[in-house]
């Protein structure tokens, strides 16, 4: 009798563990926001198109200085969360990860970016500046 509830508890932490890993929600996954801002320069729109493996969201235009682009999900249970996106602005052309579970998932919620001409910043909480730039991807 013994042998046949250990089997029937294994298949059952099994089926949670699964259910867990193919839940949109994830299990005790936090929800993660991403606010895009533009800091172009005057009278420069940004031109923003997001993708993830599983989302397309649409392109949106940032006006500089006046709103921004948000956009909310929660990260997935394997910690593989990835949204990359194109940003366009008069004959310029640049993508980045604009999120990436790797790297954003212990830093931020709420994830603040400022898009400048010569790289992304991400707001930094410790300094209260938007001093995390990074490399436009090539």
């Amino acid at each position: 009798m013994v042998p046949c509830i250990s089997r029937n508890v294994v298949v059952l932490v099994l089926m949670i563990l699964m259910a867990v890993s193919k839940s949109e929600a994830g299990f005790l996954q936090h929800k993660a926001r991403v606010r895009i801002s533009n800091d172009l320069g005057e009278g420069m729109d940004l031109s923003v198109h997001c993708i993830s493996g599983d989302d397309d969201l649409g392109t949106h235009l940032i006006p500089y200085h006046s709103g921004y682009y948000e956009f909310g999900f929660r990260p997935n249970f394997q910690g593989t969360t990835l949204f990359h996106c194109g940003f366009q602005w008069n004959d310029v052309f640049h993508h980045f990860d604009i999120y990436n579970a790797v790297r954003d998932q212990l830093l931020c919620n709420l994830c603040l970016w400022n898009i400048k001409a010569d790289r992304p910043c991400m707001f930094n909480k410790e300094t209260s500046k938007y001093d995390l730039c990074y490399d436009w991807s090539p």
